[in-house]
Formats: C-alpha cells, structure tokens, sequence
C-alpha cells in the first residue's frame, strides 16, 4: 500500500509540473498611451494561443462615434481589426464573440454588419440586451482569437 501511495504522490508531482510548464504567463496587451495607462482594463490579454479581447465600443479618435448602431458597429470592428492585426491575426481567427446591445430592437441592424466581417464560418456567439452600456454606446462586443496554427 504504501508503494501505492508513493508512486501516486510522484505521479501527482509529475502531472503539477507538467501544468505549471504548459501554461504560459499571460501577456497583457495595452497600446503605450496615457489613455490606456489610466483605463481599468487591457485592451486584450494573450494565453498561450488564446487572445482574449476586452469588450469593445465604437470608440473612434474624438470619442464614441455619433450615428447610432450602424456607425458604431463598423468602428467596433475596425478596433478588433487594429488589435488582431497587433497580433498578426484578422477576423478568422475569432472564435468566440459576445455581443452586448441596448436597444434588442436594433439587433437586425447590427446582424447585417456584422456578418460582413466574417464571410466563412461564424464564430460561436451569445448576445444580450443590456439596459444601459459604457459611455452611452448602443453596442459592445467581446470577442476571443486563437492564434496557434
């Protein structure tokens, strides 16, 4: 019994080493501005081949883009583009996106834009209406890129 033991406890060692070595220190992606030192958040942070993008509004050069759902959804997109780019990555390497929308009304609208982006499959997807987002935005979307090969 106690050999047992023994080499179930050497075999529990070998298997916490083993996970400590496979996983990767996070890197946390933040472009070198005063806006983004003084944000609460990453704009994305990096495990291993997974790059996990925080929730993006249509944040253009002077602030939330003014129009509504359609303007704000291609600058949403052309963010996500900017830091999957960052990352010698596009759109197809997304493969999951949470889409989070005040107006639920307004969902076709969004719909229409946003599978302009992805042509061949559709990342995995879950959406919600929410009363009220981030600087007054009509729509944030979450997304998650693997990056391996």
């Amino acid at each position: 019994m106690n050999s047992l033991l023994r080499s179930f406890g050497i075999g529990l060692i070998f298997c916490a080493l083993w996970i400590e070595a496979s996983v990767a220190n996070p890197d946390f992606i933040n472009p070198d501005t005063e806006a983004a030192r003084q944000a609460p958040y990453s704009l994305a942070v990096k495990v291993n081949d997974m790059l996990i993008l925080s929730g993006q509004v249509g944040l253009g050069e002077n602030g939330l883009v003014k129009g509504g759902i359609v303007p704000e959804t291609h600058q949403i997109m052309r963010n996500i583009e900017s830091i999957l780019a960052g990352q010698g990555a596009g759109f197809e390497n997304i493969v999951k996106c949470t889409v989070m929308i005040d107006e639920i009304s307004e969902w076709g609208k969004f719909n229409e834009i946003y599978v302009t982006y992805f042509p061949g499959p559709k990342p995995a997807r879950s959406a919600f209406g929410a009363d009220g987002l981030a600087l007054g935005a009509a729509v944030e979307l979450e997304c998650w890129a693997y990056l391996g090969d």
